[in-house]
């Protein structure tokens, strides 16, 4: 970004400087003149000030800049100045001054007698605007983020604030403004005029700019900032720093990550240490699966005495296999793990499944580092430990204790918890939803969400990701890569802990922190990942999303057969960003043609419950062949006149014949009724229409998630 005419190295330079002061010093905060100094350098609009330090001095300030002034104290010991009395605002004589500035000192040294005072700040007093936020954080796993809100107390109270990962661009910046509850504020209310919106995105981006170039700022607060019509000033400033250096997090290269992800997900030999032919273990629940699910690659049994197991010979160690080996899978108590692995290591094998518990999640930690660095020696990626294990379906490969799974599909599905990762394979099976993939991470001591996602990318079998996390070890790493995989694949990610108490049950089962939720949402906006709120929408998401062709535009048209479904869904397209069309007078006629007259056009066509399939059918056509509508919402009545496999079958034959001329467009459907209609969803559902019985609100959400992902992907 061009902040000024100023070379960038110089800027950077007058910024080092200030920053090399109040390291030498060893303070972790800038005093206020420091703070416009950095302002200055990076172009961000700050009032005219000075530093008095005596009431004269304080009232010729004033009276140089123009009266009113603010008047507030410069320590590096109070950062929080109002509530040390230490800002007096509305200044408006060379008395005043001078009173403020004795008034403002007293109140200082009575609040902290130790404090350090540099002197009064004298401030040019703004004119009043709306107050607004502007700031940056770091954190822990997503790095440096800007945000930007409601300012003054307003911020603390409705907490009506939203981020993004720095650096950000115009457009990012923009993007924020709209993305707070307050938005509307901004534009003007009551006859007020609106702000200037480009000077508050200026802002934004050279904020984001400056705490990019400076990883030492760990916090800056620009609260509150004036905007007006005209500009947009931060009347006050703070910047919080931390010289400690801290190591970056290693990470192969994407190059690297497929390589060894190929290899690991899609084996040509698997050793499994700790086979048995003892039923009830899972050494022997591993070895079965690995056979009875299909998988045609190499199967060796490690174990320290047995000969032979379930068939196949069994060797004592790996390194006896005399072929080679692409992912070791490991079914041995915790306490022998260390050893195994670095035989793994010798043997030159990539990947290690490590199924075995006992390790972080109970506290022991140093036996999940010792294993992370054996990892890290040897170059051995490692799933797990505490997992269920994975599912690799178009190899035939079920390398884990859990049933095996033969439906195969386009969906890949993770989850951090074994818990979730049994209810995932449970709906699966349940809804024979096709799955390419069904990967357990558990402690995430090295495998996690984004390596997933960068092999997923890559793997032509997968058409949809969708992953349960309760947190990432690395948000800026997953950002970075989701952004990526999200234009060309959904990303539907399942976020647990959203809750304070979510947050603390997510802390107290895998030692992870639930982090901020609300930079866990915009984070997951700004790189296109659609969010699931449930552990069924994340499944729903990930069978529905796939199969609906990708629409073409916003307009939504609703087609029922009762009036009360037909303001639910409508209702539900509000909650899922859907844009209703606006029905046109040609189009409404249209309809009228196939509908009683005391039905109702408009948008939703309501053509009541009474109808034969005839008019279902024609009027589902009329919606498909039009080129302004871009998608189609069925709201089902069960009649006797048209039955629910009546309804279900029509519905795909009107698809079908649109199909065969070239016409495509999504289709869902909410089916109301006695049970018959749970067998006429799914046969929809079979057919391309995800559709669901008993529900106006399923439907409309898997519809909106398919939007979402098009609007991410550039597509509309």
């Amino acid at each position: 970004m061009n902040i000024q005419a100023k070379p960038a190295h110089s800027i950077q330079a007058d910024v080092r400087a200030v920053l090399d002061a109040v390291k030498a010093s060893g303070r972790t905060s800038l005093t206020a003149p420091e703070g416009k100094l950095v302002c200055d350098a990076y172009g961000i609009p700050v009032p005219q000030e000075g530093l008095a330090r005596s009431g004269a001095e304080a009232a010729k300030l004033a009276g140089d800049m123009g009266f009113p002034v603010v008047m507030k104290i410069v320590s590096p010991d109070i950062l929080h100045k109002t509530e040390a009395g230490g800002v007096i605002v509305g200044v408006a004589s060379a008395a005043e001054a001078e009173a403020a500035h004795d008034k403002i000192l007293a109140n200082a040294k009575a609040y902290k007698a130790d404090a350090r005072i540099e002197g009064v700040q004298v401030q040019q007093m703004l004119k009043s605007g709306q107050e607004v936020i502007i700031g940056a954080v770091t954190d822990d796993s997503f790095g440096k983020l800007v945000a930007f809100g409601l300012g003054g107390v307003l911020v603390e109270v409705l907490k009506d604030i939203t981020f993004r990962l720095a650096p950000i661009d115009r457009d990012e910046a923009l993007s924020m403004l709209d993305g707070i509850q307050a938005a509307e504020m901004l534009k003007g209310v009551r006859g007020g005029d609106p702000v200037n919106r480009d000077a508050l995105a200026d802002t934004l981006a050279r904020v984001s700019q400056l705490v990019t170039d400076f990883p030492e700022i760990t916090e800056l607060d620009l609260n509150p900032v004036f905007a007006t019509k005209d500009s947009a000033v931060a009347a006050d400033v703070r910047i919080v720093v931390d010289f400690e250096v801290r190591p970056s997090r290693p990470r192969p290269s994407q190059e690297a990550i497929v390589t060894a992800m190929n290899r690991i997900m899609r084996p040509e030999a698997v050793a499994v240490i700790g086979a048995s032919s003892e039923d009830g273990k899972i050494g022997n629940s591993v070895m079965k699966n690995l056979i009875n699910g299909g998988y045609k690659g190499q199967i060796y049994p490690i174990h320290p005495k047995a000969d032979e197991i379930l068939g196949y010979k069994a060797y004592k160690s790996v390194k006896d296999v005399p072929g080679t080996i692409d992912t070791a899978v490991f079914a041995i108590p915790a306490k022998f793990v260390a050893g195994a692995l670095i035989e793994c290591g010798e043997k030159a094998i990539p990947g290690a499944v490590l199924i075995p518990s006992g390790f972080a999640e109970t506290g022991n930690e140093e036996g999940q580092r010792e294993i992370q660095e054996i990892g890290r020696k040897y170059n051995i990626r490692l799933m797990g430990p505490n997992i269920y294990g994975f599912y690799y379906t178009p190899s035939n490969l079920c390398a884990t204790f859990c049933t095996a799974y033969d439906v195969k599909g386009s969906a890949a599905l993770s989850s951090q918890s074994g818990g979730i990762g049994m209810a995932i394979i449970g709906f699966s099976r349940s809804a024979k939803m096709g799955v390419s993939a069904i990967v357990g991470l558990g402690n995430k001591s090295d495998i996690d969400e984004d390596d997933l996602l960068t092999f997923f990318e890559q793997d032509d079998n997968t058409k949809i990701i969708a992953q349960h996390c309760e947190d990432l070890k690395d948000g800026r790493a997953f950002a970075e890569v989701a952004k990526r995989v999200s234009k060309k694949k959904p990303v539907i990610v399942l976020k647990a802990g959203r809750t304070s108490a979510g947050a603390k049950a997510a802390s107290s089962h895998t030692g992870a922190l639930a982090g901020n939720d609300r930079i866990y949402e915009d984070v997951f906006k700004q790189v296109g990942v659609i969010r699931a709120r449930s552990l069924r929408q994340l499944l729903e998401f990930a069978r529905g999303v796939p199969i609906m062709p990708t629409p073409k535009g916003e307009n939504v048209v609703i087609i029922t057969g009762a009036g009360g479904s037909g303001v639910l869904l409508s209702d539900a397209c509000v909650d899922n960003g859907l844009s209703l069309m606006s029905m046109p007078d040609d189009l409404d006629a249209a309809f009228r043609k196939f509908i009683p007259p005391f039905g109702a056009a408009g948008n939703p066509v309501d053509i009541t419950g009474g109808e034969p399939p005839s008019t279902y059918k024609n009027t589902i056509k009329l919606g498909l062949e039009d080129d302004r509508i871009h998608s189609i919402i069925l709201g089902y009545w069960h009649t006797i006149i048209t039955p629910p496999m009546t309804f279900a079958k029509l519905v795909i034959e009107a698809k079908e014949e649109m199909k065969a001329r070239g016409i495509e467009k999504p289709i869902v459907a909410s089916l109301a009724g006695d049970v018959q209609v749970e067998e006429a969803s799914e046969y929809l559902y079979a057919h391309g229409v995800p559709a669901y019985a008993y529900s106006t609100e399923l439907p409309v959400e898997v519809l909106g998630a398919k939007y979402k992902w098009a609007r991410g992907a550039g597509l509309l």
